[in-house]
Formats: structure tokens, C-alpha cells, sequence
């Protein structure tokens, strides 16, 4: 896709002035230049072009608010003093991977007052002696320089992204202590239910333990009544021999 159809599209029924940052990575340029970008896009901060296959940077549009470019993995080899006059406030560049052999090509890049920050990643003018230290010299106005400043302590990238991170984690354990909160206030009302619960089982034991005795009592009563039918029963059957032997002894003394 060539660099003006992915202007077009990255604009998404926007006009220029409303964007802020523009990604054309990996499009077409046409014969090694920026084409399809033009000074209606005053708004912008922040512009990457990396592997467009860039050899120049002349057709750059005035950008006077833009802070960040990102040029890498092309094949610029100079002709850097267009960015001082069209990208004024730039604070943050990077030409990593691209033909930059000697410190002559940067040192145009003393007139980016604002530049705090410089990449040249696999640029041939890394392997130079003592680079950072004259890349240092030569633009004074550098706090960075392949992400590491003159002490060798590292840019404050990857320490924004551990804040974040932090604040992640932050949010993450407020969440668990509300859930464990959340629990505690919970607890007592399941406490409660328990020992209705437990009290519901006692008081069905206790039920059966009744219906369980109360039958036993009856058999006992219904045993007991058998046993006084059977103690009835015999002495009435004595009785009734007494009294017949009384009848059989009258008749013989007859």
C-alpha cells in the first residue's frame, strides 16, 4: 500500500488538523520520499514512519507541534537539517537502522533545541570510537542517547510501563481485599444460616429419638396388655376346674 492510501485511511472520516499521532509503518513511499502528508496536519505529536523505505526527509511538511518522529529502518543517510526547520519541537527522534555513518550527519541536529532524546540502533556511526561521548559533545541539548544517558542509567520508558504495571497490580489487590471484605461481611449472616441449620437437624434428632420411644412404649403397653390377657385367661381356666372338680366331688358323694 503506497504512503498516500494509508494517509487516507489512517485518517478514518477525520480531517488533518483533529490527529495527533499518524502510523504509516511498513507502507510504500514513492521514490524514497514523504508524499500524501502536508501542513493541514498541524495538530500532530507524534509520527512513525518506519520501514517506508525512506532515503530523504526533504518532502516533510511544516509539523510545529510535533514531539516525536519515529524514522527507523530506512535508508536516510543525511539531509537531517530539514528537521529543524520543519519539526522545531521535536523532543524525541530515532533513526536506528538506517545509513548513517558519520557524526557530520547528526550535527545539524544542534538546532533541535528540545531534542532530549536520540536513537541511532545499527547506524554504521555507532561503531566510531568514543561515539557517545562525542555524540554527547556534539549535541549538548541530548538527556538520551540510545536510551541511556551520560551515566549509562536508562531512559524512563520501561519506568513509566512498571508504573503502569504498578497501578495495575494497585487495582488488582484493591480488588481482592473489597472481595475479601466482601466475604467477612458475608460470614456472619452464613454462620448463621449454619446454626439454624444445625439447629433444625437437633430438633428433627430429637423428633425421631420421640417417635422412636413413643413406639417402643407402645409395644411395651400393647406386650404388657397381651401378658395380662394370657394371666386372665389362665385363672379364669382354673376357676372353671375348680369348679367342675367342686361339681364331680358332690355328685360322687351322692
Amino acid at each position: 500500500m503506497d504512503m498516500k492510501k494509508r494517509i487516507h485511511l489512517e485518517l478514518r472520516n477525520r480531517t488533518p488538523s483533529d490527529v495527533k499521532e499518524l502510523v504509516l509503518d511498513n507502507c510504500r513511499s514513492n521514490e524514497g520520499k514523504i508524499e500524501g502528508l502536508t501542513d493541514e496536519f498541524e495538530e500532530l505529536e507524534f509520527l512513525s514512519t518506519i520501514n517506508v523505505g525512506l532515503t530523504s526527509v526533504a518532502n516533510l511538511p511544516k509539523l510545529n507541534k510535533l514531539k516525536k518522529l519515529e524514522l527507523s529502518d530506512n535508508r536516510i543517510s543525511g539531509g537531517l537539517e530539514v528537521l529543524a526547520e520543519k519539526c522545531p519541537n521535536l523532543t524525541h527522534l530515532n533513526l536506528s537502522g538506517n545509513k548513517i555513518k558519520d557524526l557530520s550527519t547528526i550535527e545539524p541536529l544542534k538546532k533541535l533545541e528540545s531534542l532530549k532524546s536520540l536513537d541511532l540502533f545499527n547506524c554504521e556511526v555507532t561503531n566510531l570510537n568514543d561515539y557517545r561521548e562525542n555524540v554527547f559533545k556534539l549535541l549538548p541539548q541530548l538527556t538520551y542517547l540510545d536510551g541511556y544517558d551520560k551515566e549509562d542509567k536508562e531512559a524512563p520508558d520501561s519506568d513509566a510501563e512498571a508504573y503502569v504495571e504498578g497501578l495495575d497490580d494497585d487495582e488488582d489487590d484493591e480488588d481482592e481485599v473489597e472481595e475479601e471484605e466482601y466475604d467477612e461481611d458475608a460470614a456472619p449472616g452464613d454462620e448463621d444460616e449454619e446454626e439454624g441449620e444445625d439447629e433444625d437437624e437437633e430438633e428433627g434428632e430429637e423428633e425421631e429419638e420421640d417417635d422412636v420411644s413413643g413406639e417402643e412404649e407402645e409395644e411395651e403397653d400393647l406386650n404388657d396388655g397381651e401378658v395380662d390377657d394370657e394371666e386372665d385367661y389362665e385363672e379364669e381356666r382354673g376357676q372353671k376346674r375348680k369348679r367342675e372338680l367342686d361339681e364331680e366331688g358332690e355328685e360322687d358323694d351322692d
